[in-house]
């Protein structure tokens, strides 16, 4: 086989022979995360949890134990969780507050600060049941518009990898969630749904330059293909990498310094741009090279 721009100079790995030992070790972390959702499932936050959130913007400093005071006197301080910062306190009930207990406790706080605004967000069963079942949703609509799109910008076969990628990403991310029971909130949700879309943007780069060098390649036996796959992705992981690192240090710099309500989506951010330039170059190109070398050892139908 000859490239017609064929570049020696490019240092190549046989990432091809490689990848089944990636194979395996992906395989087995995905056992992991598997086992670990079965008997830990995850960390669900309150956006996925029956329950009242009272929110209270103070324009003085009032001392939790003032807080724990006041719920507790109204008899509501079971399963509560009070979050107090400098001009921000945040009230988290496991039951949905009816009107009385509502209105009682933004008076007994507002004893204690005059200027106090309250934000109360209440979130049913149902509704949490709903948010859970529309992100699954969200993600599986995800995958099929891109086996879609890849089909016919490119061939099944590349859908296929793309989309095995993708959910070995989105999955190693949930199973480190709830190997650690970190916290998963609306923003994990967006931050899943982002890592997909910027895995099978960096997939498609390399998928696009296998599809290239395929056109000026006479491909005759295995090693043909396996040199077409391994010189292709030779070509563009550098690429790939300044461009993870780019926003890799961008989104680790978020979680460092960033605020509390985005703390989840920014390490989701982190740990997902890491695994997908890793399955990109690992999983997706040498899963298509599976797929293709089974369709050539196929016997021609007779004529």
């Amino acid at each position: 086989m000859r490239f017609v721009h064929f570049d020696k100079s490019i240092k190549r790995l046989d990432y091809v022979h490689l990848s089944k030992y990636f194979f395996a070790i992906s395989i087995a972390l995905i056992v992991l995360g598997v086992a670990s959702l079965s008997f830990f499932g995850l960390n669900y936050s309150v956006d996925f949890q029956s329950g009242s959130n009272v929110d209270v913007t103070v324009s003085k400093s009032i001392s939790k134990g003032e807080i724990e005071s006041v719920v507790k006197d109204l008899d509501i301080a079971e399963g509560t969780t009070i979050n107090v910062g400098e001009e921000r306190i945040s009230i988290r009930f496991t039951k949905v507050l009816n009107e009385d207990q509502d209105v009682a406790l933004k008076k007994e706080i507002s004893k204690l600060d005059e200027s106090a605004a309250f934000e109360v967000n209440t979130v049913d069963t149902e509704m949490a049941k709903e948010l859970a079942q529309n992100a699954i949703k969200a993600v599986l609509i995800a995958c099929l518009g891109i086996i879609i799109y890849v089909s016919i910008r490119f061939e099944w076969r590349f859908a296929i990898a793309a989309v095995i990628s993708l959910l070995h990403d989105a999955i190693l991310v949930i199973a480190i969630f709830s190997i650690f029971q970190l916290k998963v909130d609306l923003t994990f949700i967006v931050a899943v749904l982002t890592i997909i879309g910027y895995s099978i943007n960096d997939t498609i780069v390399i998928f696009d330059r296998i599809r290239e060098n395929m056109r000026f390649a006479k491909l005759k036996t295995r090693d043909d293909l396996k040199e077409l796959v391994d010189h292709s992705i030779a070509q563009t992981i550098m690429r790939s990498i300044y461009t993870v690192l780019t926003v890799f240090i961008a989104a680790f710099f978020l979680f460092l310094l960033g605020g509390e309500s985005i703390k989840m989506f920014s390490l989701a951010m982190t740990i997902g741009l890491v695994l997908g330039a890793y399955s990109t170059i690992f999983i997706a190109s040498p899963l298509w090279f599976v797929l293709k070398v089974r369709e050539k050892k196929k016997p021609a139908k007779a004529a």
